[in-house]
């Protein structure tokens, strides 16, 4: 955990301390104040108040050493498109529920992004996508694989890959990274 804030540092460390599955390996101010600390942690959550080249930065080293990011905010001049295309796995809402973190961990930790956004937070573009297209895409920009898609929807897998078909044809978009970043940019994120 990489956070200016000291309180919600110790937020976040309590909290994770209560998930017998999760183990914080360091907390620091800064990503220079964490430097060697870090070893060993698969997750990195990063909460600093910095302008959004100056985060892009951080996330781009973190990732440089091998770690997966997740980054916090409330800050307005972020969002959560710019710090995934920056190389984050994650973008959290600092509004966020403590057992939303908590799986937004378990979700970046198992190798898939997460993603939390407020609505309305993002604006609406031309594209147009239908009801089942857009639950495809939320539930991929929240770390779902295909057969979680397939069961949350109560659909097959292979129907799974006719609606990821489709967005591919309207968008060119196959890969997770991408369509989750579509998911970012139509506001399909959140529950």
């Amino acid at each position: 955990m990489i956070g200016d804030c000291p309180l919600f540092r110790h937020g976040v460390s309590q909290l994770v301390r209560t998930a017998p599955d999760l183990h914080l390996v360091a907390t620091a101010s800064s990503l220079q104040a964490a430097d060697g600390t870090l070893r060993g942690a698969d997750v990195v959550l990063m909460d600093l108040q910095q302008s959004p080249a100056r985060l892009a930065a951080t996330v781009a080293e973190l990732r440089k050493r091998g770690h997966a990011v997740i980054v916090t905010s409330s800050a307005v001049q972020i969002d959560a498109a710019q710090v995934i295309r920056a190389g984050a796995d994650g973008y959290l809402s600092r509004q966020a529920e403590g057992d939303e973190l908590l799986t937004a961990i378990r979700v970046v930790g198992s190798g898939r992004s997460y993603v939390s956004a407020p609505a309305g937070y993002l604006q609406e573009k031309s594209l147009h996508f239908t009801d089942r297209e857009q639950e495809v895409l939320r539930l991929i920009a929240n770390g779902a694989t295909d057969s979680e898609i397939a069961d949350k929807l109560c659909i097959s897998k292979h129907t799974v890959q006719s609606h990821l078909d489709r967005i591919h044809g309207k968008t060119g978009y196959r890969r997770r990274s991408d369509l989750t970043r579509l998911a970012i940019e139509y506001g399909l994120t959140g529950p």
